[in-house]
């Protein structure tokens, strides 16, 4: 069965949707996430010891400190490989980072970008892909040992409650769904969304299409993200977008709460006010390394 199917089918409750992201976003997960878990397993799997530094400030850049925050893992993770391989300082040390040939030619042609897909591609004979599928295995496992009690940023469960009161809502991430439904329900605000979809269901451009686009008023349709995949999701689907500013995500939950909920659900977020978010949030992420 198509994962996506259930967000096909989803019907409409109330007038307004709201889609929001998890990692970074409802919980300040990512830093625990990368440093600790997806690094390492970065360095130890493509054989990166003699570079660990450049690797490991490579994939930070990458997947915290970049308009690529909050990307899927395999696009991610080309980009963070054919970055390395570019650095002087790994040039010069003579180490051979893996290229990502097969890794890409898997990524164009593919759109549910999950272990599921990984692993029938590998089945299915693409053992180039293997070590990936290690690789993304290991960083699975690592999460699920490291990765607890991490409670939702200040001020989230209050506004869930208001947003359920008026909206269907979904969580949209392309973090794997059994992490996201883990760690929803050990802070026990699962109980707050109708679907919660992650990398298996599809993009986030297609989540917010398959469950909201030509359901709802486009104006009526509020997509709540860290990162500029969260903005392009929105955009692309005509929807608004509300920015969790990446180390502000406190004063933005406090905005959000106090101020731009009323202004979503009274029909007076979009124009002048969203477009001022936009602008700072823009601000706050590079396109380009400084190195």
């Amino acid at each position: 069965m198509d994962p996506a199917r259930r967000l096909r089918d989803f019907k409409p409750a109330k007038g307004f949707f709201v889609g929001i992201d998890s990692d970074g976003c409802v919980f300040d997960s990512m830093e625990i996430k990368h440093k600790e878990c997806f690094t390492p397993m970065f360095i130890k799997h493509f054989h990166l010891q003699a570079v660990s530094k450049y690797a490991r400030e490579t994939w930070e850049f990458v997947n915290l400190y970049s308009k690529s925050r909050g990307a899927n893992r395999f696009p991610a993770l080309s980009r963070a490989l054919n970055l390395l391989r570019t650095r002087p300082e790994v040039i010069a040390r003579h180490v051979a980072v893996p290229d990502t040939r097969a890794l890409d030619e898997w990524l164009a042609r593919e759109t549910k970008l999950g272990n599921a897909t990984l692993t029938a591609e590998v089945k299915n004979g693409n053992h180039a892909l293997a070590n990936v599928k290690v690789w993304s295995d290991a960083v699975n496992a690592c999460i699920e040992d490291i990765v607890h009690g991490v409670p939702p940023f200040p001020l989230v469960r209050e506004c869930l409650e208001k947003i359920r009161a008026r909206a269907d809502v979904m969580v949209i991430s392309q973090t794997p769904t059994p992490a996201l439904e883990r760690e929803w329900a050990e802070h026990g605000i699962n109980q707050y969304v109708e679907i919660i979809a992650g990398q298996e269901m599809g993009t986030k451009t297609e989540h917010l299409k398959y469950a909201a686009t030509g359901k709802y008023s486009a104006q009526k349709i509020l997509m709540i993200g860290d990162a500029p995949g969260d903005f392009n999701a929105a955009k692309s689907n005509r929807a608004l977008f509300y920015p969790i500013d990446p180390g502000s995500e406190e004063r933005s939950w406090k905005n959000f709460h106090n101020e731009a909920f009323d202004r979503f659900f009274a029909g007076t977020y979009a124009g002048e006010y969203e477009a001022k978010l936009i602008k700072e949030f823009d601000a706050r992420l590079p396109e380009k390394p400084a190195w």
